[in-house]
């Protein structure tokens, strides 16, 4: 899959939600992969999601990451999310991560993950949990009008 074009200009400010991860001298040099687990602590706290014993649980149906540069130890790393699109029981997140004090985004990452009731690992004929929804909704950034969505007329 080519890289998003547009995520190489994201800034700290196209995320809803951020917060600090330092950097681990045996994680040289830091990822997207490394801290991402820092997703689910936000819907943690969000969203009342607590995976190993909440009644729908995610799972991951799709990863990509855009990697531009480094950090390494001991930098402090930023890790910004965003929920890019919200379905019935899926959501697509996007995580950026920064170094602490630089603008230049390092790298961005999509995951998508679909809700399913832990007793039948398939989707809720409801959609997911109203508590888990609205606290994603909170993250949910309008998407960007692309080139072919406008349309022009010549009469």
């Amino acid at each position: 899959m080519a890289p998003d074009k547009g995520s190489r200009s994201r800034s700290r400010k196209d995320y809803r939600f951020s917060l600090e991860y330092r950097t681990r001298w045996w994680a040289v040099p830091v990822s997207i992969a490394s801290p991402v687990a820092a997703s689910p602590v936000s819907l943690t706290d969000r969203c009342g999601l607590h995976p190993p014993t909440s009644a729908q649980h995610p799972l991951m149906a799709h990863t990509r990451c855009d990697y531009y540069a480094a950090i390494t130890y001991p930098k402090v790393a930023e890790l910004c999310l965003r929920v890019n699109k919200l379905s019935r029981s899926s959501v697509v997140y996007e995580v950026a991560l920064f170094e602490k004090g630089i603008e230049q985004v390092k790298a961005v990452g999509e995951f998508v993950h679909v809700f399913v009731d832990r007793a039948t690992q398939r989707p809720n004929a409801a959609g997911m949990d109203p508590q888990l929804r609205q606290g994603l909704e909170e993250l949910l950034v309008a998407p960007s009008p692309s080139p072919s969505d406008s349309t022009t007329s010549k009469l």
